[in-house]
């Protein structure tokens, strides 16, 4: 697995084959995939975007923005890219996408609550900080400096 600068193809790509629990995930937020899509492309379209690629094929794109105390995070992916091996792949490449946005603490959500997710988050190193606007917040704590 690799990750790049995102494209609008990736994100097509990605959104074309979007995955139930992605959808599912949007609608729990209150939204619905296009406005997810809209948000992704803001992103992609302001640098802040990678599309993660198995192989010659994406399968998922990850978004952030820097805010004043943390980066969020926007995701999107295929029903594939959800194995052992992506979240090891994810456990390195958010440190990546932190150091981009400046050593900030990572934020991340999930409006479902699967057990799976909780310890996805867990592995790759974020603290469930609780309950906020519905959702589950997930942070991964700045870097330690070297």
């Amino acid at each position: 697995m690799r990750a790049r600068a995102a494209t609008v193809g990736d994100l097509e790509d990605v959104f074309r084959g979007l995955s139930k629990r992605m959808s599912d995930e949007y609608v729990a937020a209150g939204k619905d995939s296009k406005s997810a899509y809209d948000n992704l492309m803001m992103n992609l379209k302001e640098g802040r975007a990678h599309a993660l690629a198995q192989d010659d094929r994406t399968v998922a794109i990850i978004a952030w923005h820097e805010h004043a105390d943390a980066a969020d995070t926007l995701f999107a992916a295929r029903e594939d890219f959800f194995n052992a091996a992506t979240v090891r792949f994810c456990k390195r490449h958010i440190r990546h996408v932190q150091a981009l946005a400046g050593n900030l603490p990572i934020h991340s959500r999930s409006w479902l609550d699967r057990p799976d997710v909780a310890k996805w988050f867990r592995v790759i190193g974020y603290i469930d900080r609780g309950r906020e606007n519905g959702a589950t917040l997930f942070e991964l704590p700045p870097a330690a400096n070297s």
